[in-house]
């Protein structure tokens, strides 16, 4: 946030991770799961743009809540903030239907959690990758 506050007018892109936390019980392992490789790519993906993105905290629900409902009231919050552009990434394939004042990158997820460390980055940094165009189609804009 301090670099944020310090380079405001550089950084014109925020990144909003949407985590989908499924409370039942045979889905949690794999929410759970779906939660880290999505916190670990955002992450990174913050790193890399250090200057250019702001990464916001986490933005996560329950399987019974309204995704519609939802999308106004953080895309009317979002709108407040001056960023250019918005980008929601998610695991969750619902929301590529919903409309929301961004563009949602729907990753599919792949679990991290037994993986060795220079694979699980070089398993990120290939995600990174899939989503570049994306970024750099909206940045020529």
């Amino acid at each position: 946030m301090d670099t944020y506050l310090q380079q405001k007018e550089y950084i014109d892109t925020l990144i909003v991770p949407l985590l989908k936390v499924d409370t039942e019980l045979g889905a949690m392992k794999n929410s759970t799961s779906s939660s880290e490789f999505l916190m670990h790519l955002t992450t990174f993906i913050e790193t890399q743009f250090k200057g250019r993105m702001m990464l916001m905290p986490p933005f996560a629900y329950t399987q019974s809540m309204d995704l519609q409902v939802m999308a106004e009231l953080l895309s009317q919050d979002i709108s407040t903030a001056s960023f250019k552009h918005v980008f929601f990434l998610t695991t969750d394939a619902a929301w590529t239907s919903i409309k929301i004042g961004g563009e949602v990158i729907w990753l599919p997820s792949i679990p991290l959690e037994s993986m060795d460390p220079q694979l699980r980055q070089t398993i990120i940094e290939d995600q990174l990758r899939q989503v570049l165009p994306r970024f750099m189609e909206k940045w020529s804009q």
